[in-house]
């Protein structure tokens, strides 16, 4: 019988577990453990060319349906002149992104931080032969003259709406974000596309024909201010389907990205979550995530992250910092047991994987072994060293099963060093009531269950697929003890 406060295994097999970070507990009973993963297959239909761009509001050939773009990245495959080819992107409309009329990139520059220049970072992530071009602030008539492979566009039902900052804080849209939507309502094209998308929120939200009718300049001008300024950012990448898809088994997910294009996903995440610092002081903390499929919370089974600021740390985040103020080494402490137990997934030089204790589905965790804590002030190559383990983690699990990717990290204003690290949680069972009344919580696989599992898929992987994986990555056995550096800086 293992005997340890964060992972005890029963004489009858069962196995309880203690994170020690939050204090859940968690139990893994013997056979419940043989429920499958995937979630079971609707009608298979085949795939038009029309499907691949008009599936859903977040793809390519529908991008009116979602509020003004803050931003796009471009892709340019073995292009001669870069200047040329970002000419031809913008197609005239290149003061914009010179403006940096986003809320990202300006700030950033001024800020003099590692995440300040968005296009050098994401140029030194791509492989040979490509290069990505960020373009900011887009109007209408410019949307559909490249095609973007990722875009950062305002969440049309937020978390926080932009009222609320307004009303319990004084905020106010910073000058540039004012400037920009004062110019979109001054295009006919840009006015016409926030009066169909301030239509669509408000009928959704119970006002009738009436009312959207009698919508005027300084109602759309109103009711646009969070799209141009607000809290809630929503990163789409462009597939819905791999571009090989004949069928709708061919869902795209961050599983089927390549290694350079979820290294540019990553670090597109980092700069907004730093743009939501830079814009609104009042941000505490800017929560990314991602869900992928319905179970697991998603509006469309389109591959997405959302970026959300928020005033307050959270309850259970004040009660992690409590913990490491207690002691500072805690995540050190936990990654060298994990270590030790026979938990660790994968590894290279700047990240470790392992599986999860303590939570409640079974979960995957990369830490960034790195001495910085803020993914906005790391150098590219510990983005990429994270970026490079979750990828293999999503590819091991792949795109069928429901999962949350959660990234944690030290919050501006915290003391004590937290590193970087980032949970995929697969979402393969439902909390009911035993949950609820005894806050002991069922999962149906135990941790070196899950290990054994994913260091399989990531061994075949490797096998079966040259490329698949990044350089770099050792699994398994072949992984040494690892060591945390945060604070070390």
């Amino acid at each position: 019988m293992d005997d340890h406060p964060y992972l005890r295994r029963l004489c009858d097999g069962t196995v309880k577990q203690l994170s020690p970070f939050t204090g859940t507990e968690v139990w893994t009973v013997p056979g419940r453990a043989n429920r499958p993963l995937r979630l079971p297959q609707v009608e298979v239909r085949p795939l038009s060319s029309h499907m691949h761009t008009h599936t859903c509001a977040f793809c390519s050939g529908r991008y009116l349906e979602t509020p003004p773009e803050y931003a796009r990245i471009v892709r340019f495959a073995s292009v001669k002149d870069d200047d040329d080819a970002s000419a031809d992107a913008g197609s005239g409309n290149a003061g914009a992104a010179a403006a940096g009329a986003g809320a990202a990139s300006s700030q950033g520059a001024k800020a003099g931080t590692k995440a300040a220049d968005a296009d050098a970072r994401l140029g030194a992530n791509t492989g040979a032969g490509d290069s990505w071009h960020t373009f900011f602030g887009l109007l209408p008539e410019y949307l559909d003259q490249s095609v973007a492979e990722f875009r950062r566009i305002p969440n049309l039902f937020e978390i926080l709406p932009f009222n609320y900052w307004q009303a319990n804080y004084g905020f106010k849209l910073p000058e540039r974000c004012r400037d920009r939507l004062e110019n979109y309502l001054a295009d006919a094209a840009g006015y016409e596309h926030l009066r169909a998308i301030v239509s669509a929120k408000l009928r959704a939200s119970g006002a009738g024909d009436a009312e959207i009718a009698e919508l005027n300049l300084s109602d759309i001008r109103r009711h646009s201010a969070g799209f141009f300024g607000g809290s809630h950012d929503v990163l789409v990448a462009r597939r819905h389907w791999r571009d090989d898809a004949v069928d709708t088994t061919g869902l795209a997910g961050s599983a089927t990205l390549s290694v350079a294009e979820h290294r540019v996903w990553t670090q597109w995440a980092v700069n907004a979550m730093h743009a939501q610092y830079l814009q609104n002081k009042h941000v505490k903390y800017v929560a990314v995530f991602q869900n992928w499929l319905r179970p697991a919370g998603a509006s469309f089974d389109h591959l997405h992250k959302q970026v959300v600021g928020v005033d307050s740390l959270g309850a259970s985040l004040q009660a992690e910092i409590a913990r490491v103020n207690a002691n500072g080494n805690i995540y050190r402490d936990f990654v060298d047991w994990a270590y030790r137990a026979g938990l660790v997934v994968a590894a290279n030089d700047g990240a470790v994987a392992l599986a999860g204790v303590g939570h409640r589905y079974p979960s995957l965790e990369v830490y960034s072994t790195g001495p910085v804590c803020e993914p906005w002030l790391m150098e590219p190559e510990q983005v990429d060293a994270v970026s490079d383990l979750v990828h293999a983690l999503h590819q091991a699990t792949g795109t069928q099963v429901p999962l949350n990717e959660e990234w944690h990290y030290r919050a501006p204003g915290v003391a004590k060093e937290m590193p970087w690290r980032v949970v995929l949680k697969w979402r393969v069972s439902t909390l009911a009531g035993f949950e609820g009344a005894t806050k002991i919580y069922l999962n149906t696989i135990d941790p070196r269950s899950l290990r054994a599992r994913v260091v399989r898929e990531l061994e075949q992987l490797r096998a079966s697929q040259a490329g698949a994986l990044a350089t770099g990555i050792r699994i398994g056995d072949e992984c040494e003890q690892p060591y945390l550096q945060y604070g070390r800086a």
